[in-house]
């Protein structure tokens, strides 16, 4: 059963009315660079979203001149954007300029410097750095920002920092002490993609602009959540940055403690970023600490070995490019949580994210409690759940599972959805780094994470990262094209429950 879009008022369009900007980009010819930030930044031009006075420097290691770059970028479009074969805008091209330098050494500045200060009327652009480099580089390049003289004249500045935001609680103190030497809070767009996704955004409007469920989003209705991250590639090229971050770091402290919040924060005042901001920092405060006992119990930390993938063999995590051979970095995590506030406690969220997996697969599960009564008999001992579905991959779309009777004679209990599907509707939608791209323009900070959240969040993983560098695993223990360890599955099964999937 699919359900139509009707609405009171006309869609703005995605206006974009910002001063123009110049977008230095930190690593322009690296992996996310080429498969995220290029093609969106297409993307946005194609659509009219950027204001035609701006310009774009990218930065890199790599000798190339301005021609091989733009052949990169025009590369990186075909190669990631449907239909990007077509010939690419030469105005876009245009655009971008390509320095290379080595940020370790503070390469680059002048160079830098007669960049930004060769545009006329440079006070009307603003700068917008972005790092889309290895974390461990960003100490280096806030050190070459800082030493910027940016033509001894002010400018509107704002950075974006690409996630995991620090290595633990520390690190990410230390790292946001750098950035507040040159960055105010309000300047600094800590980015996480997962929450640039319609219908990750949708959560809140959903909850917050129905009456019909808000008074069921409790522990009084609810009886648990599910929250799976799942994907069926591996690691592809990114070995030396999973070596140092694994699944916990890479995942876990970010999208899927940014999900638990989106799920679990109460009505903001306003959607003010602040606001919304708040309310968040107050679910991470919430999550439960864990002792060394429970985290035997109700965490698993996976590893995948070799396997079949759409019935081809691929290599396990050891045999990948720039792994360590008896690397016990983990792939796979699958856990239980629990958010200790009046609204929440005593209702599990069970999260499971991982690499190699059967299927790529991202989704909310919210699983109502079943009828206290057995009203129809026996037949209707299994009867399911209602289930409030928000998928995020592969389609966006959001799902309610409801029991019917099934039509004859028999009392016999027939589960039917009710689907609301963002590839039906006949509207222009960006994606998450493209919205992500214009609220940064725009300063628009809701979808950003704020340092205080950040803390909170290693304040949860630290122990669980701890916990699991104490331990000594046998690795790998799923294979590719699995559901991760067998353990992971009694994690529910133990609670009476199941794994959706």
């Amino acid at each position: 059963m699919d359900l139509e879009m009707k609405t009171s008022c006309e869609p703005d369009g995605i206006e974009v009315n910002t001063q123009p900007f110049i977008l230095i980009i930190f690593g322009g010819g690296g992996d996310l660079s080429q498969k995220k930030l290029l093609p969106a930044l297409y993307n946005l031009f194609k659509l009219n979203k950027l204001n035609n006075d701006s310009y774009i420097l990218s930065y890199g290691r790599k000798e190339r001149t301005q021609d091989q770059y733009r052949d990169l970028v025009k590369t990186s479009i075909k190669k990631t954007i449907p239909g990007g074969k077509n010939n690419i805008d030469p105005r876009f091209l245009e655009k971008f300029t390509y320095l290379n330098g080595d940020s370790e050494k503070l390469e680059g500045i002048e160079k830098i410097n007669e960049y930004i200060c060769n545009f006329k009327g440079i006070k009307k652009y603003q700068i917008i750095f972005y790092l889309a480099t290895p974390p461990n580089l960003s100490k280096n390049i806030l050190n070459l920002i800082q030493n910027l003289e940016l033509c001894d004249k002010p400018f509107k500045k704002k950075i974006v920092m690409e996630k995991p935001f620090g290595t633990d609680t520390v690190s990410a103190i230390n790292l946001n002490d750098n950035l507040q030497k040159i960055f105010k809070e309000e300047e600094i767009y800590r980015i996480d993609h997962y929450l640039g996704k319609e219908t990750v955004q949708n959560i809140l409007f959903f909850r917050f602009g129905n009456s019909i469920f808000e008074p069921l989003w409790n522990r009084s209705f609810i009886d648990h959540i599910q929250i799976t991250a799942a994907e069926n590639i591996g690691i592809e090229s990114r070995g030396n940055f999973y070596e140092k971050a694994g699944v916990l770091k890479d995942i876990i402290q970010n999208h899927m403690m940014q999900l638990i919040a989106l799920v679990a924060m109460e009505p903001p005042a306003n959607f003010e970023a602040d606001c919304v901001r708040d309310e968040k920092v107050k679910i991470f405060k919430s999550i439960s600490s864990m002792s060394e006992e429970y985290m035997e119990e109700n965490l698993v930390l996976g590893q995948y070995g070799t396997g079949k993938i759409h019935g081809e063999n691929v290599v396990g995590y050891r045999d990948e490019k720039n792994i360590v051979r008896d690397s016990n970095i983990g792939t796979f995590f699958s856990g239980k949580f629990h958010v200790d506030n009046w609204r929440w406690a005593g209702v599990p969220f069970y999260v499971r994210a991982g690499k190699r997996l059967n299927q790529k697969l991202t989704e909310i599960v919210i699983t109502f409690k079943t009828p206290p009564l057995k009203l129809f008999g026996n037949v209707c001992r299994d009867m399911m759940a209602n289930e409030l579905i928000f998928s995020i991959q592969p389609e966006e779309k959001i799902s309610l599972s409801m029991n019917m009777k099934y039509p004859g004679m028999e009392n016999y209990p027939h589960p039917v959805e009710m689907n609301f599907n963002y590839s039906k509707l006949d509207t222009v939608s960006l994606s998450a780094y493209e919205r992500l791209i214009v609220d940064c323009i725009k300063g628009d900070l809701t979808l950003f994470a704020r340092q205080d959240g950040i803390e909170e969040m290693w304040r949860v993983l630290d122990p669980i990262v701890a916990y699991f560098n104490k331990i000594n695993l046998k690795f790998p223990n799923y294979s590719a094209g699995d559901w991760g360890p067998v353990e992971s599955k009694f994690l529910l099964e133990k609670d009476d429950r199941k794994w959706r999937i």
